[in-house]
């Protein structure tokens, strides 16, 4: 049976600038996400991707253009935000850096720790409620750091480079226990996810928008042909190698030595 695709998120004609002598950062950008859809925005870096994301969240408004949550009951309080740096606060336990988002929705106590309890052992965390951040590796805060973000946003969760600061096993590590949460999971989240890496992208996405320069405006949008449960080998064989060197060149095509 054919998949029917559901809208969620609808940029349209989006446009930011800081200020009005400023060239815009993101120029008359249209992109749609589908429910339950994995997709990968790649772009050189320094040209707005990052900017894009305070604006769907409502960090930052943009200068003309709307940001458009089509399902019913969304809203921006159902957008989960997972920034590149895990920012858990050093002075709170990992059950009180998980359970943030609910605290600050005002559920008490003893439900806020059940609820991120419950939850933790899913994540592999059990074990760790009582432990502080400098504590855990670099993959176990990133993934009490996900788990926040989930529980800020289940509906839409933004990934902005999570696993960019990780050593490279670990980075493949949390790339496979990231796609093993996204497909059990009982509602599949959409994830809109920022990568310079093509093979992360390639792993992760069933699509990706390539950017080959500032402003964020048009991209290339590639589909990702492979299907679910992947392997990271399925990476070498001819067609994602394929892939790869074409995303590779719209990459680079405008970027020229100085």
């Amino acid at each position: 049976m054919t998949k029917v695709s559901q809208e969620l998120l609808r940029l349209k004609e989006l446009t930011f600038h800081y200020s009005d002598d400023l060239a815009p950062v993101i120029k008359q950008l249209t992109l749609s996400i589908d429910s339950g859809e994995i997709l990968t925005v790649m772009a050189p870096s320094g040209t707005g991707k990052s900017t894009l994301f305070k604006l769907i969240t409502g960090l930052a408004e943009p200068t003309s253009g709307s940001i458009e949550l089509l399902q019913e009951g969304s809203a921006r309080r159902e957008i989960g935000y997972m920034p590149q740096q895990d920012l858990l606060f050093e002075w709170r336990t990992i059950l009180d850096n998980v359970a943030l988002p609910l605290e600050l929705q005002g559920i008490g106590r003893k439900e806020r720790y059940e609820r991120a309890r419950e939850r933790m052992k899913t994540f592999g965390l059990a074990g760790t409620e009582q432990s502080y951040p400098h504590q855990l590796s670099g993959g176990m805060r990133q993934r009490a750091n996900f788990l926040r973000a989930t529980l800020s946003g289940e509906r839409l969760l933004l990934l902005d480079e999570p696993f960019s600061s990780l050593d490279a096993m670990t980075r493949l590590s949390m790339q496979s226990w990231l796609l093993r949460q996204w497909e059990e999971a009982t509602e599949r989240p959409t994830l809109l996810f920022i990568s310079h890496d093509v093979d992360e992208a390639l792993y992760l996405s069933d699509r990706i928008a390539v950017f080959s320069g500032s402003p964020l405006s048009n991209y290339t949008l590639f589909t990702v042909p492979f299907s679910r449960p992947r392997s990271h080998e399925q990476l070498l064989e001819a067609e994602g190698a394929s892939l790869k060197r074409e995303i590779l060149r719209h990459l680079t095509k405008e970027v020229t030595p100085s």
